[in-house]
């Protein structure tokens, strides 16, 4: 299996750090090495964050090199039109489904879990390592509301 890159950007509170962390735990549970770096600047402030997240038989490096990004993952347009460029020829870029998703998610501390489900459908990782990643890092008074929505993102693909 080739190495698969994610890039997660936005800016704080946006829950791009959270959004990584399942991602990653997802991949891990599912057998991947997994690797992941962070940055974030005054991410209390609305600051710039962003997330490189990389999975596959076997991954060396965190940081993926421009022009490599399988899939990016913005939740800021200013976020993404800076990080776009790093999107390989063939990548996918979901800022589209996001602008979409923020139209149809009402309460917007759930819109990092619909894009995760949007994002699962094209990664192949299992339901139920998406749903203990969930578990393992999501408080458990909303891991229901957590799991609904995840599952109105990826039509509940089995």
């Amino acid at each position: 299996m080739k190495t698969v890159n994610i890039l997660f950007c936005g800016t704080g509170g946006q829950g791009i750090l959270t959004a990584a962390e399942i991602a990653g735990l997802a991949a891990m549970y599912d057998g991947y090495h997994v690797k992941k770096s962070e940055v974030h600047g005054m991410a209390q402030r609305g600051g710039s964050v962003e997330s490189h997240l990389r999975f596959g038989k076997e991954v060396f490096s965190p940081i993926i090199a421009g022009g490599e990004v399988d899939f990016i993952l913005a939740f800021d347009k200013g976020e993404h039109d800076r990080m776009v460029n790093l999107l390989k020829k063939d990548g996918i870029d979901l800022f589209p489904e996001f602008v979409e998703a923020d139209k149809k998610i009402t309460d917007k501390k759930f819109l990092n879990t619909y894009m995760l489900g949007i994002l699962s459908k094209h990664l192949g990782l299992s339901k139920e390592s998406w749903q203990k990643a969930m578990k393992d890092v999501f408080k458990t008074k909303f891991i229901e509301k957590n799991f609904e929505v995840f599952n109105m993102a990826n039509g509940d693909v089995k």
